[in-house]
């Protein structure tokens, strides 16, 4: 579960592939299957290098639907997840942001540099800033912000969402993990995310490089067909924030 802006019945199945690039940059990917009965906005928290406008670049993977199907396909056993939310209020798109707003595939999407840009969007596209309050660390973040369209009205899975960012945090890989719902950051919530990584262990290996079992031509970049990829269950009742995992050098 991530942060959403409106009312979300359910959200189950989600998955999140995470890698740095070396150049100070990082890929998120990103997929869920949600049910929900109007359009919504899922905003991802993001440590971006603060003051540039182009900190963040969207990956369109609409050709590459089974993205994480591949993934798994590396791994002997995949363990069963359950994952459920509640979302905020609802949203649709801005007849004429300030900020950009992108087609990503299936999604719209756009780039968010703080919290108080938020003002800069339709007031639909936002969670409210005093929610933001209750967790005053994501003052200095950005925001990517996506579209939830009418296809997940009855659960409905779409292709992954993906990114990459200019992330501040030098050698540590960050994963967006932290769950709002209703207007509130609640000290612990339940989770049930499969994390995905590549350049730092965080627990069960392949033993083959992900060019086996992944097409590496559909993937633009966010894989690195020369290593393998490890991967982590969340689960549980668990403390509520995002995921970091220190990387050596």
């Amino acid at each position: 579960m991530c942060c959403f802006s409106g009312a979300v019945e359910s959200v189950t199945n989600t998955r999140i592939f995470a890698r740095l690039t070396g150049k100070g940059s990082q890929f998120v990917v990103y997929q869920m299957r949600w049910k929900a009965q109007k359009p919504v906005a899922m905003i991802l928290p993001i440590p971006v290098v603060q003051g540039k406008p182009d900190a963040v670049r969207f990956v369109n993977l609409k050709e590459y639907a089974s993205f994480f199907e591949d993934l798994r396909k590396g791994f002997p056993v995949e363990p069963p997840t359950r994952s459920g939310g509640r979302g905020l209020k609802s949203f649709s798109k801005a007849a004429d942001p300030t900020l950009p707003v992108e087609e990503v595939g299936d999604f719209v999407a756009s780039f968010v540099p703080t919290v108080a840009d938020f003002a800069r969007l339709d007031p639909r596209f936002m969670i409210p800033k005093e929610t933001w309050d209750q967790v005053p660390g994501y003052r200095r973040f950005g925001f990517t912000v996506f579209q939830l369209k009418a296809a997940a009205k009855n659960g409905a899975s779409v292709h992954p969402i993906a990114f990459e960012f200019d992330n501040r945090m030098g050698n540590s890989l960050f994963f967006p993990t932290l769950h709002i719902h209703d207007g509130a950051v609640h000290p612990r919530e339940e989770f049930d995310h499969m994390l995905y990584a590549q350049g730092v262990v965080i627990g069960e290996k392949t033993l083959q490089n992900a060019e086996k079992f992944v097409a590496i031509d559909k993937a633009q970049g966010v894989i690195d067909g020369k290593l393998p990829l490890t991967r982590k269950l969340l689960r549980g009742h668990l403390q509520n924030r995002d995921t970091i995992f220190a990387v050596s050098s």
